[in-house]
């Protein structure tokens, strides 16, 4: 892969390397975790990766996508919130079977159960993370939903899937753990679609 570097480069500044795009997500993590999603600039992240801002927006593109690949979270916001268009009858569903064939990729389940067991024993990236879900995950999903306690609705349903999987994969509750793809997309598509369909 060609690596291309910002024009101007600043004196000292690091050029792009093998290991440039590993200290950028270390530099990232640490800014994420101390200042928070909102506060983190990319520019922020550069300085402390010693390198320039142009080269993080190479390699990761906006500030969401750098913290998608520091967390090594494999879901993107857009993909869920695109999925509640259409049928609003047809959304729990959708949803259900987005979010099961994700959780049976080995490598996504891992990455996601990384993520759940950090933020539920670490305050900081709880709160970092939830810094960044409100305003690209649950605020949109509600606005594309609608109706009463929109947002709260869409939290219960995350809520479901997260205690599914907790559930499933760790804890290994019986028959939970057990069911087929199709079984467990009906289970979940209902209650997702009492919770955010029409």
């Amino acid at each position: 892969m060609r690596i291309m570097t910002a024009p101007a480069k600043r004196p000292g500044r690091r050029p792009g390397s093998a290991d440039t795009r590993g200290a950028i997500l270390n530099a990232a993590r640490a800014e994420f975790a101390s200042r928070g999603y909102e506060k983190t600039t990319v520019r922020a992240v550069a300085r402390a990766a010693d390198v320039d801002a142009a080269l993080v927006h190479h390699y990761f593109g906006a500030k969401e996508k750098l913290f998608l690949a520091a967390l090594d979270f494999p879901v993107d916001p857009a993909t869920v919130v695109e999925l509640a268009a259409g049928d609003p009858a047809g959304v729990g569903e959708r949803l259900a079977r987005y979010v099961v064939a994700l959780w049976d990729l080995p490598e996504a389940r891992e990455r996601l159960l990384a993520v759940v067991r950090t933020v539920s024993s670490n305050e900081d990236m709880a709160a970092m993370v939830r810094g960044f879900a409100k305003p690209r995950l649950v605020a949109p999903l509600a606005a594309r939903i609608g109706g009463a306690n929109a947002e709260a609705r869409v939290e219960m349903a995350l809520a479901q899937i997260i205690g599914l999987a907790v559930a499933r994969y760790v804890i290994r509750v019986e028959p939970i753990a057990s069911l087929g793809t199709e079984e467990l997309v009906g289970l979940l598509g209902g209650a997702l679609q009492r919770l955010l369909g029409s």
